[in-house]
């Protein structure tokens, strides 16, 4: 019997079935702990899915790596205490009787010993205590780091997920954190690496009363381990099998496409605008929100699509998943509203108090660097294509936000998106704006095979300073007394005047005037530098100097982004089976993909009637990869061929002994493929290989 339970499941996605590998843990069994044979079922259960390339939920609730002792040695050892006669005086040591000592040895050495005498007889000190019963101690630990290493791997490798319905502890707690994506159910079920009890008793003072206060939701949801909390068993499941519908069944294989109709349409406009200068919750430019009058104003995703994830952690960024079109997406979106973060008061520090910090909006503080960081990894390994509706004015960079590593954590999101495999719009949503550090860590370029920059036309901003920062700069008070004096019709008599003047009190007098002059128009002219700073940063601007793809009227982005996603999707898909054909051999240089988009470029233009306009329309584009399907294979085709053509060439006229060996090596490739043809087939390439060589 073991208190690890892994089997093959299938959950209903969209009316389909789709296979799963569930674990979990048994509590009636040793509390759920972890053996080594637990430790080796966990691991092969996890080597399943991942060699099946299907996700791996894990119910959580266990007692962390199991503890025993050696019964046999337990009933039978003995104790040499100082004085025998006052056992409450301490001991020297523990030891076994001759008789004792020779039941334990007669099969299988249990104990390991020091013969020595103790009142005139031989005893056996304990030295060692082996056991003969299995998973008593730290070969328990190995097994926990075997099923923490692949779990490690079976994060980057498949979908992970992780319900936590009881408590789990020690090397559970790390399994939750390192499967990443974790829902918590909200009572009894703490995250935990030493329960409570231990630690009152090392601290010596009984601290800590619950294990709650150690792992339960109001820590973990609130630090981001948990990405999300629900009441009950039913309701956290419920979540997982939504969780599970936005991935594909098997990685990187097919989005789970919903039929929305009756649901939504996709080319409706976007209702809800924000208004300028007012914050608002960033979530309504997903979902919709109610305006002024409250009436409702749909929103960018399918109604009813989206759901936030790691909500109670880093408000200053909110991240989640939702359906355009039917079509799954990861999406992160700036809060633009000032924000709280509560440090709760650890019971264990006398000294320590709750405290409550304020993040302003529109800014990168580690904690929500290290949550856009994180989501973009999930979003990676779920195979879903990324929208960032982006809003930042920069990073933190304070000597508290400077010391808890924002530089550090505002890094990973360029790793992240180095890494990323499917397509990422970065969209500059209205009234926003992306600056200085903010814009370096979102550009196109970090990834240009898979990212692409937009921005909201006439509204969206973005530049190094804000238009303020830029004119305090380099619209100084000498450029804006130079603008007044090249514009001004007053001041421009008044220069003439002073040119004029033949005595310095006349002079005095009109450089008198000019000064007050000056003062008078400083207020607009100030105002006038910042709006022609401002105009250096328009989506114009961006677009002209090649930093953005596009600007896009807001109310038209569901539809933009929906054909421009699904082009890019079968783009993506079309340019893999071109890379992968030309994995032929080691002469034959691998295609980038971006090189493998040109290439699919090149075969549009050869089509009739297509030109570089048509290769920027997504609906032209989709509808040529639907009707050129199957010509398309067939250049797949002849591009494999061409490249395993190129690689035999280059090993036969390679020189010296790459061209003997390799020679010989396709002579013996031949002949061992000809082994396993029929006597038809056979045949058949026999006659093609006379004819090709003129034999």
């Amino acid at each position: 019997m073991s208190s690890l339970s892994a089997f093959g499941s299938y959950l209903s996605n969209h009316c389909q079935g789709r296979e799963i590998v569930l674990l979990s843990n048994d509590n009636t069994h040793k509390a759920g702990s972890f053996g080594t044979r637990e430790d080796v079922v966990f691991k092969m259960a996890s080597e399943y899915a991942r060699q099946r390339q299907i996700p791996r939920l894990y119910v959580a609730a266990n007692a962390g790596a199991r503890i025993g002792l050696a019964e046999g040695v337990k009933k039978l050892f003995k104790v040499a205490f100082k004085d025998p006669a006052k056992p409450e005086s301490g001991f020297d040591f523990l030891y076994l009787a001759q008789a004792d000592y020779d039941s334990l040895t007669k099969e299988k050495k249990l104990v390991n010993v020091e013969p020595m005498s103790l009142d005139g007889e031989t005893v056996y000190r304990i030295v060692d205590v082996i056991g003969s019963e299995p998973d008593l101690g730290v070969e328990n630990l190995k097994g926990s780091g075997l099923i923490a290493g692949e779990t490690s791997i079976a994060y980057e490798d498949i979908f992970t997920m992780t319900v936590v319905l009881g408590r789990t502890v020690g090397i559970g707690a790390y399994l939750v954190r390192l499967g990443q994506r974790t829902i918590q159910r909200k009572t009894e079920s703490p995250i935990i690496l030493t329960g409570f009890q231990a630690l009152n008793k090392l601290m010596g003072v009984d601290v800590y009363s619950t294990h709650d206060q150690l792992g339960g939701p109001s820590i973990m949801h609130s630090n981001g381990i948990s990405h999300m909390v629900e009441a009950d068993h039913f309701r956290a499941i419920k979540s997982a099998v939504k969780w599970l519908s936005y991935v594909p069944s098997t990685r990187r294989g097919l989005l789970p496409i919903s039929d929305i109709r009756g649901v939504d349409d996709i080319e409706r406009p976007i209702g809800y605008i924000p208004v300028q200068g007012v914050p608002y919750d960033p979530r309504f430019l997903l979902t919709g929100g109610a305006d002024d009058q409250g009436t409702w104003q749909s929103g960018f995703f399918d109604k009813g699509s989206f759901t936030e994830t790691m909500a109670g952690w880093a408000k200053a960024v909110v991240v989640g998943r939702a359906r355009l079109g039917g079509i799954p997406m990861g999406v992160i979106v700036t809060e633009n509203r000032m924000v709280e973060t509560i440090k709760p008061a650890d019971p264990a520090d006398l000294t320590a108090s709750e405290t409550v910090v304020r993040e302003a909006g529109g800014v990168w503080f580690p904690n929500s660097a290290f949550k856009t960081a994180t989501a973009i990894k999930d979003f990676r390994t779920e195979d879903l294509p990324l929208i960032v509706f982006a809003n930042w004015r920069g990073f933190s960079g304070g000597q508290r936000d400077m010391f808890d590593e924002v530089l550090k954590y505002g890094s990973q999101i360029v790793d992240a998106f180095v890494a990323y495999e499917q397509p990422v719009f970065v969209f500059i949503p209205p009234f926003a704006e992306i600056r200085g550090g903010a814009w370096v860590v979102l550009d196109a370029t970090i990834n240009a095979n898979c990212m692409e920059m937009y921005a909201t036309k006439g509204s969206s901003r973005g530049g190094v300073l804000e238009a303020n920062g830029t004119a305090s700069v380099k619209y100084r008070t000498k450029d804006l007394i130079a603008t007044m004096h090249r514009l001004d019709e007053k001041l421009k008599g008044l220069d003439i005047q002073l040119e004029e003047c033949v005595d310095d009190s006349a002079r005095i007098d009109v450089e008198a005037v000019i000064v007050k002059r000056q003062n008078q128009l400083l207020p607009v002219y100030e105002q006038i530098s910042v709006r022609f700073c401002e105009l250096h940063d328009t989506p114009g601007r961006m677009k002209a100097v090649g930093v953005i793809k596009q600007d896009v009227e807001w109310r038209e982005a569901r539809s933009f982004f929906y054909w421009r996603l699904r082009r890019k999707l079968a783009e993506f898909e079309l340019r893999r089976k071109i890379i992968d054909a030309a994995r032929v051999g080691r002469a034959v240089n691998v295609l980038k993909p971006t090189e493998a988009s040109l290439l699919i470029q090149k075969w549009f233009l050869e089509s009739s009637g297509k030109s570089e306009d048509c290769w920027e329309d997504d609906a032209t584009m989709l509808s040529w990869m639907a009707e050129q399907s199957s010509s398309l294979e067939l250049k797949v085709m002849e591009y494999s061929k061409a490249c395993v053509t190129r690689e035999i060439v280059n090993v036969l006229t390679g020189g010296g002994t790459t061209t003997a060996i390799g020679a010989a090596g396709i002579v013996e490739g031949l002949r061992l493929s000809m082994d396993q043809m029929t006597t038809e087939e056979k045949e058949i390439f026999r006659q093609n290989l006379q004819r090709a060589l003129k034999l």
